[in-house]
């Protein structure tokens, strides 16, 4: 179904519907009133109006609108919903919840889409299912012509001949657009479409299904032997009403069969007594009022009713419930027209359980042509259609583990490379090969081997977004179908959470085993094109990613495997670091007066060595550590480092300034933050004010309310808070003023061109000026040079920073320095 529901008001002009239909490419507008659906106007419907009259467009919806509003529910089968469709003539249908409230509408177009590849090949040809009597009509007519013969025809598009420029088509969709811009008497020839694609009465259906989509067309043309002249029109509608008419060919045929015996009284009544009474078929006779007369006895074993129990009494006995009025109006109203009606209806036995079935009715005449009686031959197909989704079942799906298999896969494959060529958008394919299985198969048997394929299967699955793909692809092997991505990132997180899931121990025959996982990933279009080549690279990374070690993932592509790879290894690296303790520490650096050269304060800076990869840059293990989630234990450890040297310096006699430190925005919205802070001062009796803190105008982006509050418990603290990199983030000046900060850091960006553009200075001046409004403390950032310091002075300046005063120094060289 569609989400999305386009609505309006009773009073709403039909012309200003068929513009927010045209413009949205919605095919049905539903009219609400008070919250309520009351009618819903569809494209169907424009052909009612009267095109002669351009004033008729200006009618209020509510006058045109079809009420009421056809419903069914969130769980209701496919299957039904087609044959709801077939049998009320309708085209849209709403979708409520248990509460009535609308969730979505769908269309027999929607139901077409969700249809597997086993419904083209059932039809294999387009002559098994187009519309053979197609409405072609000569381009000299107006739309006040084309509406009521499309209408009568119950054609939903007509071919127009359009003299020298060949075949054009209007389908109901341009008479919404004819609805909202009125073309006045203009001949169909100039506005029908044009060109009109066609194919031969030859070609396959699937070829006509993907030059539907590709095309974003409705219908087709099907031109005759050698191309000469229109014998057709093939759209999805006719697909669907070809696929209903050749699924029950079959019973029709014995159906019919049955329907003459009932038509011809002239029949031995003997012998079609007996053939009624032997019938596995239930049957029910009821006069011109619908009173039961006569049941065989393949009803009672059917329903579960004896005939003593239901002579008299009428059809309804039978009732599920599952039917609304509308759907036996339509059924009487199709017997008065035909006089037969052939359907599928869920009933209910005696016992009170629901069963699905075929019924056949048809109207008997006396000999002067009034009908009589009525009779129904009825079978019951509930375990047929449990037959026919267990067989979908093992075509397209996995026995053991209920997964797509390899079928179903690539079908998938295929749609969603088109949806991603056409809407231009990335996809994924990971290929998943499990790690020492056969150890576990060989130790404790095949069945062992099963329960750990179910287990990891539902881990996996676990794992994935709503609309992703896990198939298994054939022994340990599975694959994942990953659409609408947003770039690698998020690829390569989805792969480690799928590597930690399937990692985690598992416990067989009361023993627990580790399996593991190795993965291959391959991306559209960058890699390939098709789904063969897609699964193929995908393959070809997992096998790399098996020979260099098991349990981890390969990119396909070799420059961004490497780059991947070596992110991977840093963060294997960090991660090590943070839970050892080693090799992370904390640098020094002093802020001094720019007047006095006095140091005021102390700005704490994280150092990472390891003895791998050697010095890594805080620009480059900072945002590693926020992308793979490390941030947060590193910035505790960080914290924590900070107090415990603070300790130190006070036991051995020295009296450090205060000490500020980076806060990341997943430490600082933690909601232990002040209470951990607490604790810190507590633990390692600190005094008062001590600590301060320095964040970015990131952390406070689209919070601003709530990072007021929190600042506010950190200044309670004797807490000092400094804006870092002041003048390159997204501050609102207007709230700006509110936060109980105390310091703006200058980024050095600014200072580094001192000297050279002007417009630094002016921003300088700028920044100065408003922080001294404010009464907070200004700090130059970077400071390299005597002439950017001796700029500095004709500014606001109270503090700067740089490796002109002091380069970052280790706790023992900076407390010699500066604290002795």
């Amino acid at each position: 179904m569609h989400r999305s529901l386009l609505s309006c008001s009773p009073e709403t002009s039909i012309k200003q519907a068929a513009e927010r239909m045209a413009d949205m490419r919605f095919s049905s507008m539903l009219v609400v009133e008070k919250g309520q659906a009351i009618g819903i106007w569809t494209e169907h419907d424009s052909l009612r109006l009267d095109f002669s009259d351009p004033d008729a467009m200006l009618r209020p919806i509510k006058e045109v609108m079809s009420c009421p509003v056809s419903t069914i529910g969130l769980t209701m089968p496919i299957s039904e919903v087609a044959e709801r469709f077939n049998q009320q003539g309708l085209r849209h249908l709403l979708v409520v919840d248990d509460e009535g409230s609308p969730q979505g509408i769908v269309s027999q177009t929607d139901i077409l889409f969700k249809q597997g590849l086993e419904l083209y090949l059932s039809l294999r040809t387009i002559a098994q299912a187009m519309d053979k009597n197609p409405l072609v009509l000569p381009g000299r007519l107006t739309l006040g012509d084309l509406a009521p013969l499309m209408l009568a025809k119950r054609q939903d598009a007509a071919v127009i001949e359009c003299s020298k420029h060949g075949y054009g088509i209007i389908t109901e969709r341009d008479m919404v657009r004819f609805v909202a811009e009125h073309p006045g008497n203009t001949p169909l020839s100039q506005l029908a479409s044009r060109p009109l694609l066609s194919l031969t009465a030859e070609d396959t259906l699937l070829r006509a299904r993907d030059l539907l989509i590709d095309n974003r067309l409705r219908h087709l043309a099907v031109k005759g032997p050698e191309g000469r002249g229109i014998i057709g029109l093939v759209g999805f509608r006719h697909i669907l009403d070809g696929a209903r008419s050749h699924h029950t060919s079959d019973l029709t045929h014995a159906m019919n069969l049955r329907d003459q015996a009932l038509r011809h009284p002239q029949l031995n009544l003997q012998l079609a007594e007996r053939v009624i009474a032997a019938s596995l078929e239930g049957v029910i006779i009821t006069n011109a009022r619908g009173n039961i007369e006569f049941v065989n006895p393949a009803f009672t074993y059917t329903t579960g009713y004896t005939a003593e129990e239901v002579v008299g009494k009428t059809p309804a006995i039978l009732s599920s419930g599952r039917h609304d009025d509308n759907f036996y109006k339509n059924m009487w109203k199709v017997l008065a027209e035909r006089g037969y009606w052939r359907g599928e209806i869920w009933n209910r036995r005696k016992s009170g359980q629901l069963y699905l079935e075929l019924l056949t009715i048809t109207s008997i005449e006396n000999e002067v042509g009034n009908i009589s009686h009525f009779a129904a031959i009825f079978s019951d197909i509930t375990h047929i259609r449990e037959n026919e989704e267990r067989v979908r079942k093992l075509a397209y799906y996995d026995t053991l583990t209920q997964l797509p298999n390899r079928r179903l896969l690539e079908d998938r494959l295929e749609q969603a490379l088109r949806h991603a060529h056409r809407h231009q958008q990335l996809l994924a394919v990971l290929f998943i090969d499990l790690d020492h299985f056969k150890q576990v198969n060989d130790s404790l048997g095949h069945s062992a081997g099963d329960e750990l394929l179910l287990e990891v299967s539902k881990r996996m699955t676990a794992r994935l977004r709503e609309s992703d793909i896990l198939a298994r692809f054939g022994g340990d092997e599975f694959i994942v179908l990953l659409p609408n991505i947003s770039g690698i990132e998020e690829v390569t997180a989805i792969a480690r959470r799928l590597i930690e899931a399937v990692g985690q121990p598992i416990i067989l025959n009361q023993r627990s085993f580790r399996v593991g996982c190795s993965l291959g990933i391959s991306f559209y279009p960058d890699d390939a094109s098709d789904a063969h080549q897609l699964i193929q690279h995908a393959d070809a990374a997992m096998y790399r990613a098996k020979l260099e070690g098991r349990n981890s993932y390969r990119l396909y592509s070799v420059t961004l495997d490497a780059q991947e790879h070596l992110w991977l290894t840093m963060e294997t690296a960090l991660r090590n670091a943070i839970d050892s303790g080693h090799g992370l520490s904390l640098y020094y650096q002093p802020l001094v007066e720019l007047s006095s050269n006095q140091v005021v304060s102390i700005e704490a800076l994280a150092r990472w060595h390891d003895p791998q990869l050697g010095d890594i840059q805080p620009s480059d293990f900072i945002p590693l550590a926020e992308r793979s989630g490390l941030i947060q234990p590193l910035s505790q450890l960080l914290m924590r480092s900070l107090a415990r040297q603070l300790r130190q310096w006070l036991d051995e006699g020295l009296q450090p300034p205060p000490v500020a430190i980076n806060l990341s925005v997943q430490q600082f919205w933690q909601q232990s933050l002040v209470s951990d802070i607490k604790a810190l001062y507590q633990e390692f009796a600190l005094p008062k004010g001590i600590l301060n803190f320095e964040l970015t105008e990131s952390v406070l982006l689209n919070k601003q309310s709530q990072a007021i509050a929190l600042l506010k418990e950190l200044r309670a603290l004797g807490c000092d808070i400094a804006m870092d990199d002041f003048g390159t983030g997204y501050s609102s000046l207007s709230y700006l003023h509110e936060l109980p900060i105390t310091t703006l850091k200058i980024d050095q960006s600014f200072i580094q061109q001192l000297g050279d553009n002007l417009g630094s200075e002016t921003i300088l001046a700028a920044i100065t000026g408003m922080a001294k409004g404010l009464k907070l403390k200004v700090v130059a950032e970077g400071v390299e040079t005597n002439a950017q310091r001796e700029a500095l002075t004709h500014h606001q300046v109270d503090l700067i920073q740089g490796y002109l005063i002091c380069s970052p120094q280790p706790a023992p060289a900076f407390s010699h320095q500066y604290l002795r």
